[in-house]
């Protein structure tokens, strides 16, 4: 036996268990992490745009009551306006020159703001810019001042937010630490999940090879109602028919050999006691050569028979055709008559008309022949073989009735096995394989029928076999002039 080669451990399915689950849980923490934070930031951002808009807009309605604009009117203006929660307001002229600049260091009055904010403003529009960098938020906003559908100057607000900002990182934070956390119970839970499943499935896996190796009778025991203790159930079974038929096997294999010996081993006798005898007369040597056709003829007989057994095993389609059953029996009856007058056997048939099988008309003549020879062979000088044919129900029964030597009770169930012979000494001596009913068994089964056994009373032997009747027996009937022999 060739040794098994290793797996890789990353190609191993508790790997792929563990890693999928890992991968699963890890792009849910992952977008837990970036959502939250990117809906706040996006919260953020607009109520700082509307506050800011909102006061610029103020400022720029009051500023635009000066009509002009000058350093001192705009200082008085903004004066009076509250700019508590602002980092630095200005205020320009048409010209972006910085005429109030609420800086306490490093203004900028009379200076030009050269911003890009300023010009847009300039040009009559409402201007917005905030972004989170620096672990705060900076915001500016710029808006321009309106006298008289003209622009007269430009209003802007700048606001750093390290409060929010700092809130924000404690959220993110917060949910970086549950993330870790969460990941680590996922790993240990993943990995122990993992573990449970595919330590299931690697005994499966065990079993099939113990099996594999020729150990039938090996069994799984899998805790649990899933499909993998579904799966063990399964095979379980299946090692349970596995076994079945390899004990048919080997049985079988024995019992065939041991047939195909004996026939072999008088040939060989008989050949050696010609070839060893130097002064044989004729009619000695004549005798030997035609017990060793006789003993030719048994071996055509079991290879014929083990041939049509393979077949039926191999479980080939036959040709199917409409067969009324009553011929195939008078078929037989002419063919066995002479055999049952040599026997001194009353050989008699009571046949019901319209009994239709779809089956091979051959098959059904070696079920119908191999049960009358064996009533007619097995049986006593002067005693009688009854075949009865009818049908009942959709279905056609055919029995067949004899007193000879019959069957124990306890080998009724054996009776159907290949090679199985109650009285071997006689069924050698009348000719016998030991298939004849394994044949019949079997053609019966693949038609959808079934054959049985008991004693008959006060001796002998009962056989019926049971087949489904064809649908359309009637009208064949009808169209072939009543379908009567």
């Amino acid at each position: 036996m060739e040794e098994k080669k290793k797996k890789p451990w990353r190609r191993s399915l508790q790997v792929r268990f563990a890693l999928t689950y890992i991968a699963v849980i890890a792009a849910v923490l992952l977008l837990l992490n970036i959502y939250p934070v990117m809906v706040a930031q996006d919260f953020i951002f607009k109520s700082k745009q509307d506050s800011l808009q909102s006061q610029t807009a103020v400022m720029a309605s009051a500023l635009a009551g000066l009509e002009t604009l000058s350093k001192a009117g705009v200082e008085r203006v903004m004066e009076q306006l509250d700019s508590a929660g602002l980092t630095r307001v200005l205020v320009t002229d048409t010209n972006a020159m910085v005429l109030y600049d609420s800086a306490e260091s490093g203004g900028a009055v009379y200076r030009y703001a050269l911003l890009q904010e300023t010009r847009q403003a300039l040009s009559g529009n409402t201007v917005f810019y905030s972004v989170y960098q620096n672990g705060q938020f900076e915001s500016r906003a710029a808006s321009p001042i309106v006298y008289r559908n003209g622009v007269i100057g430009t209003v802007i607000l700048y606001e750093e937010d390290a409060e929010q900002a700092a809130l924000l990182q404690r959220v993110q934070n917060n949910l970086t630490s549950l993330s870790l956390v969460v990941t680590a119970v996922v790993i240990v839970v993943s990995v122990l999940l993992s573990k449970a499943m595919t330590s299931r499935v690697s005994a499966l896996l065990k079993a099939i090879g113990i099996v594999r190796e020729g150990n039938y009778s090996h069994r799984i025991q899998l805790r649990g109602r899933d499909e993998l203790a579904q799966m063990a159930d399964e095979f379980n079974q299946l090692t349970g028919r596995l076994q079945t038929t390899e004990e048919v096997r080997r049985r079988f294999v024995s019992d065939a050999s041991h047939e195909l010996k004996t026939p072999l081993a008088s040939i060989r006798l008989l050949t050696d006691s010609i070839l060893q005898s130097e002064s044989i007369d004729m009619d000695t040597a004549r005798e030997f050569v035609g017990d060793i056709g006789e003993e030719a003829d048994r071996l055509i007989r079991i290879s014929e028979r083990l041939l049509t057994l393979t077949r039926l095993d191999a479980q080939l389609e036959p040709v199917r055709t409409p067969t009324r059953l009553e011929d195939v029996v008078g078929r037989v009856e002419h063919m066995l008559r002479p055999l049952a007058n040599a026997g001194q056997i009353e050989l008699t048939c009571q046949l019901e008309r319209d009994c239709t099988v779809e089956a091979n008309p051959d098959d059904l003549y070696q079920i119908v022949f191999n049960l009358i020879e064996n009533a007619i062979k097995y049986n006593y000088p002067g005693g009688q073989v009854l075949v009865r044919l009818w049908r009942r129900e959709g279905e056609i029964f055919l029995q067949v009735e004899d007193t000879g030597v019959g069957i124990p009770e306890e080998d009724l169930d054996r009776v159907f096995d290949r090679f199985y012979r109650v009285d071997k000494a006689r069924s050698r001596a009348a000719g016998g394989t030991g298939l004849g009913l394994s044949i019949v068994r079997s053609m019966a089964r693949q038609y959808g029928g079934a054959v049985s056994a008991r004693r008959n009373q006060p001796k002998g032997s009962v056989f019926l076999v049971r087949l489904p009747a064809w649908e359309g027996a009637e009208s064949a009937g009808e169209e072939k002039g009543g379908g009567q022999p």
